[in-house]
């Protein structure tokens, strides 16, 4: 696992005692570390190359999500993200990310609609290479575009503390055989929507994209 890398200019206590927590709540959404995993601090202080003290801040910041659980005579287990979790964060997803993408059709300059634009096409080419990788690289930009270019700060900032579990609900979503194809024409149709500057019709396409995108994941998980 790489270490962490840090700029010495900035106050080290903090900056490291972020970029510890950033990364270990990362593992955790992408299932590198899985649910009833232990979380051992000297593992993990020498995996990240730090202290045990920044690591024992981030854990307990990790508990406050209720993404890991200190237990007596156990130590620290992750509880990583349930399948209800996952469904909390479309429903909280639709209603973000809806308002971003009325926002960015009213805002969105000429240079952000190439960004756009480059984004889908390089999300098509992947696609159709069945690189899922790079597939997800490049459905998360094209979001990603869509909220820089809502120019909300703090719609960003709401963006940003979710990022990681947004990131976690849009593969799940994926897991449905078909379902990038039919994600790929749903972000044609609200890109046009944007670049024709339709803020009613991007708002409810993307709702209907991120409600498409719940039902496959339900479908995928039924019991």
């Amino acid at each position: 696992m790489a270490r962490l890398e840090y700029d010495e200019s900035e106050n080290l206590v903090n900056s490291l005692r972020g970029k510890v927590f950033n990364q270990l709540r990362k593992q955790i959404l992408t299932g590198v570390y899985k649910p009833g995993e232990s979380l051992i601090e000297l593992r993990l202080s020498e995996e990240l190359g730090v202290s045990r003290t920044p690591i024992r801040e981030a854990i307990r910041q990790l508990e406050l999500e209720g993404l890991v659980q200190s237990i007596p005579n156990k130590g620290v287990i992750v509880k990583g993200v349930s399948e209800q979790d996952v469904e909390d964060i479309f429903i909280i997803r639709t209603m973000i990310e809806g308002l971003a993408a009325r926002w960015a059709a009213e805002k969105i300059t000429d240079e952000e609609i190439k960004e756009l634009q480059e984004a889908l096409e390089l999300e098509e080419f992947y696609t159709i290479k069945n690189d899922a990788q790079h597939l997800m690289t490049y459905d998360s930009k094209f979001h990603d575009i869509i909220f820089k270019a809502s120019k909300s700060r703090p719609l960003m900032h709401m963006l940003s503390t979710f990022h990681f579990y947004i990131q976690s609900a849009r593969n799940n979503s994926f897991e449905t055989p078909g379902r990038p194809v039919k994600a790929l024409d749903e972000h044609r149709a609200i890109f046009e929507a944007i670049k024709n500057k339709d803020a009613d019709t991007a708002e409810k396409l993307t709702i209907q994209h991120i409600t498409n995108a719940s039902m496959n994941f339900n479908k995928t998980h039924q019991k």
